[in-house]
């Protein structure tokens, strides 16, 4: 078990990789004069310990994940479109890359597209559904990621009708309310509702949601971007259409990500270009990122109870230390059951300090977030917290976790929020 990591200044200065100073093979050593700029530069930032609970906005590269990226960039140069053996080297990988995310998830390698995240993903799911499926009606909820609300808005404004199912104070979408909407027929339909909200972690029942649609003809997409590598997920027995994880939600790299699109479902595609991924989406493959995203969610998979065990087991440890340390906390989401175990949200009585607490605990040592990551710096608050009918008064702070955390960091964060939030002494009159 490891304690709360040493911060940027407490570690010794690498430039390329490399302890300041120290040349590489075959290179001149650092000017002394660039040392002591950077050097003087380290001096300035706080020598503070520092702890990470943002794993739902990204989570850090697994070592492994990085090896496999560097030695595939030192290796493995070749364009995967081209014919000769570099570019046959390529595409092996990404092929290979393509087998490991289909297995996970129950499906062929032929519903399986690389892309650059979640966002992508879903907009090509939503956007080329209307365009290629005749889809003329899209059922999803107020609390959706904000790449699909906004999709939506766009299709609604080209004529699509779109209906926003209510949620209750959990953030749960009542499955009547589904049945009843899709009982109105004359309109092809699509469900787009997330596995797990980003949020407040509240979990949706992805098997029922996928037996009501295919009794009632409809499309289903799921955003299980928070869920895939945290949950098993299987698409032979889910009936789902569509679903897409990004991998730097399971410590992959950014900027890549894949979706699953059923077999008989036929798309064109999004992005327009050459022939990349059997014609779906143009572009030269991100062969690293695709590499690095494979390594990352078959190391999540197949440990993927462990982590589960101690991911939960460290927020229940927080919650509970937190209900000692906060008179009067509460915290938002569905957590009686199943719940999305990585992200605690919790919603922090008023307080004098109580609106700056996100920046009061990274002052203190501490990565947490008010909501998605997405969103920071909107004045606007969330839209989840709104649409559950959240006490506004209460300040929300999302903690969210990964088995890289220990128990030890949770003391360290509790102890920063007692101190944060102690009372100020009242001055003695002069």
């Amino acid at each position: 078990m490891h304690g709360p990591r040493e911060s940027l200044a407490d570690q010794p200065l690498r430039v390329g990789g490399r302890v300041e100073g120290e040349p590489a093979c075959g290179e001149r050593p650092l000017p002394s004069h660039l040392v002591s700029y950077f050097c003087s530069f380290r001096a300035l930032i706080p020598r503070t310990m520092r702890v990470y609970f943002d794993n739902a906005a990204t989570t850090p590269l697994d070592p492994e994940v990085i090896q496999v990226m560097e030695h595939t960039m030192r290796h493995t140069f070749g364009n995967p479109s081209s014919i000769h053996a570099e570019g046959r080297a390529a595409r092996a990988l990404i092929e290979q890359a393509r087998k490991t995310v289909a297995q996970q998830i129950g499906a062929s390698v032929g519903e399986v597209f690389f892309t650059s995240g979640g966002t992508e993903s879903h907009n090509t799911v939503l956007k080329c559904s209307v365009r290629d499926l005749g889809v003329e009606r899209i059922i999803s909820s107020p609390t959706e990621h904000h790449c699909i609300l906004h999709a939506l808005e766009t299709l609604e404004k080209q004529g699509v009708e779109v209906v926003l199912l209510p949620v209750d104070e959990y953030g749960r979408v009542s499955l009547e309310a589904l049945e009843s909407a899709l009982k109105t027929g004359g309109k092809k339909t699509l469900v787009s509702l997330m596995h797990a909200n980003n949020e407040i972690g509240t979990l949706l029942d992805i098997d029922a949601v996928g037996a009501l649609c295919k009794q009632y003809g409809a499309l289903f997409h799921s955003d299980t971007v928070q869920t895939v590598a945290h949950f098993p997920i299987d698409v032979q027995k889910t009936p789902v259409d569509f679903l897409a994880g990004s991998a730097h939600k399971f410590h992959g790299p950014k900027g890549v990500g894949f979706l699953y699109v059923r077999s008989d479902v036929q798309l064109r595609p999004f992005i327009d270009g050459g022939s990349q991924e059997r014609n779906m989406r143009g572009g030269t493959e991100n062969l690293y990122g695709i590499v690095g995203l494979a390594k990352a969610f078959e190391l999540a998979c197949t440990s993927l109870d462990a982590r589960r065990r101690h991911i939960a087991d460290l927020r229940q440890y927080m919650k509970s230390r937190l209900q000692e340390a906060v008179p009067g906390i509460r915290f938002n989401g569905y957590d009686a059951e199943e719940h999305l175990y990585t992200v605690l949200s919790a919603a922090f009585p008023p307080s004098p300090k109580s609106e700056m607490l996100v920046m009061l605990l990274d002052i203190a040592g501490v990565s947490a977030s008010g909501g998605s990551a997405c969103s920071s710096g909107a004045e606007t608050g969330s839209h989840v917290l709104k649409a559950i009918g959240a006490d506004s008064s209460h300040k929300t702070i999302r903690f969210s976790f990964s088995h890289f955390n220990t128990r030890e960091e949770v003391d360290f964060a509790v102890e920063k929020l007692k101190e944060i939030l102690q009372p100020t002494p009242a001055k003695a009159p002069a």
